[in-house]
Formats: C-alpha cells, sequence, structure tokens
C-alpha cells in the first residue's frame, strides 16, 4: 500500500529539541532564521509511505530470530523478538519527505550552517511526523480488524542489525516506489526517511512501552536528554 500523507507543519519546540536547545529561548534573529527554514522544509515535504503487513510464519528461539510468511525478511536480535512476543503478524513500513529537502540540505551546507542546522532539525521533525502518521494509520487499520498494533521499531534499534534494510527495502518495493536508495554503509538516501517494524496482535500486548526507560534508544536520545519524549509528554 502506497499512501500519500498529509504535510505538517513543524513545531517549533521538536525542532528546537533536536537542535538540543530544549526549552531554552532563542534570540529573535535566530527565531526568525527558524521560521524560514520551517517554513521552506514545510513547502519541500511531499511525506509518502509504503507499508504492507505479512504474518509471523515462524520462531527460532534459539537463534532470536523471526520469518515472515511470502517475505523474505528475517528478524533478528533479542530487541525485536521481545518486541513482537505474542504478535501474529507485523506490518513493514517505509516513510519519506522526498529529496527535494535533500537537495536543499546540500544547498545549504555550501551557503550557511546555521541554515543547514535549522533546516535539518526543521525536516527530522516532518519525517517523525511522517512515520507517526504511517504508524497511526497502522494501528487504524488493525483496529478495523479487531486487532492491536504496538510502536514502531526500527532497524538499528536495539539488537535489531541495520543489515536487514535491503530486504526490508526490498519488501516494500521502497527503492521504486519512495525513491529510497542504499549507502554501502546501509544509509538511507534521502536521509529523511524512516523504516520500522510494527507487532500486529490478536489482544492487547501485556507489555506496551509506556516510559523512556523501556525505550531501545533511551541512552542515546536527543529528545530524552534535553527533558522531553517522542511522545509528546
Amino acid at each position: 500500500m502506497i499512501v500519500d500523507l498529509p504535510a505538517h507543519d513543524a513545531d517549533p519546540a521538536e525542532v528546537l529539541r533536536y537542535l538540543g536547545r530544549g526549552s531554552q529561548s532563542v534570540s529573535s534573529d535566530i527565531e526568525g532564521r527558524l521560521e524560514t527554514q520551517m517554513g521552506r522544509a514545510r513547502e519541500l515535504a511531499r511525506p509518502r509511505a509504503s507499508i504492507k503487513c505479512f504474518p509471523i510464519a515462524s520462531r527460532d528461539a534459539e537463534k532470536s530470530t523471526i520469518s515472515l510468511e511470502g517475505c523474505a525478511l528475517g528478524l533478528e536480535g533479542a530487541s525485536i523478538a521481545e518486541h513482537l512476543a505474542g504478535a501474529r503478524a507485523v506490518a513493514l513500513m517505509a516513510v519519506t519527505i522526498g529529496m527535494a529537502l535533500e537537495r536543499e540540505l546540500r544547498r545549504l551546507a555550501l551557503l550557511n550552517s546555521l541554515d543547514q542546522a535549522l533546516f535539518d532539525a526543521a525536516a527530522t521533525t516532518l519525517v517523525e511526523c511522517a512515520a507517526e502518521d504511517a504508524e497511526a494509520l497502522v494501528r487504524s487499520r488493525a483496529r478495523e480488524q479487531g486487532r492491536f498494533a504496538n510502536a514502531r521499531f526500527s532497524p538499528g534499534y536495539g539488537d535489531l542489525p541495520l543489515a536487514c534494510q535491503p530486504t526490508l527495502l526490498d519488501a516494500l518495493d521502497a527503492r521504486r516506489r519512495l525513491g529510497i536508495t542504499l549507502s554501502p554503509s546501509l544509509l538511507m538516501t534521502p536521509t529523511k526517511s524512516v523504516t520500522a517494524v510494527i507487532g500486529i496482535f490478536d489482544e492487547l500486548p501485556p507489555r506496551m512501552r509506556t516510559t523512556c526507560a523501556d525505550c531501545p534508544c533511551h541512552e542515546y536520545c536527543t529528545i530524552h536528554r534535553s527533558g522531553g519524549s517522542c511522545r509528546g509528554d
């Protein structure tokens, strides 16, 4: 399923979090430049997602590997095994806000490092909004089927290896449909892209991640260090 997602205005508070500023005040000059770059990011963003659901075919507890029915992707690691414990299926998703922002990032890098940093943070906020919209869509579709969905879990979280990125993108035909490519080091272009796995359950999972302490990103999360959370509380 390919979905055109709504384009949002970046939340200035979230942009400042990604800049490591948290609730700190900024000068009127920075505020004005931030507003300009947020507007530019909103103008260029074209949020789209590819989403597909696969039943879980088997689990190898000894190797901490989950195989999917009709999909070559194998999900490896204790972290993803725990995240999907009890799940009957998984939704794979890839989200991007497009190459136009990538080109603008490269242009600003040659012109003004501050504007480039402000634009980069605004673009990061927008791709997170798009990922949240895609996740909400998965959750809504699960509810329509009388099922439940947990939070998204991306390659690189915990011990889920980045090495699964090529197969995940292939399963979603994301190269052709979204224009997402991978570098030899498995980094995505456009850089403002997100891939993730979401568990689909017949019953409400007994242990949903509700605190930052449970998150695999806890140790290096800049949002947590700034005093906030990605849940908006």
